[in-house]
């Protein structure tokens, strides 16, 4: 009697794990969030030390601003020594057509 009990708690377990995995399979395939590849190249281009220097909260927040077009690419003030500026915009160059 206790072996049908660990059995069909064991197959009970094995059907919720298997559901559980599919629910979230989907959820992760139908929420997912699409960022703009070029926001990635730009954080690596800037020094990434989030001084705040740029009038954004941190390097991350100053490249997505970049991309959208709404700051300037000369605002990094602890870049400007290794030319960030002007890796910024060869990124945005070629990378012009990469948006999602």
């Amino acid at each position: 009697m206790t072996e049908l009990v660990v059995l069909y708690s064991t197959l009970l377990l094995a059907i919720l794990g298997f559901g559980f995995g599919v629910f979230l399979a989907y959820s992760a395939q139908k929420f997912k969030v699409e960022e703009d590849p070029r926001v990635k190249m730009i954080v690596e281009v800037l020094p990434g030390i989030n001084c705040g220097a740029c009038g954004f909260a941190g390097c991350e927040a100053y490249a997505k601003a970049i991309v959208k077009g709404q700051a300037e690419t000369n605002r990094c003030l602890p870049g400007r020594p290794q030319g960030v500026e002007e890796k910024i915009k060869k990124i945005l160059e070629e990378h012009r057509n990469d948006a999602p």
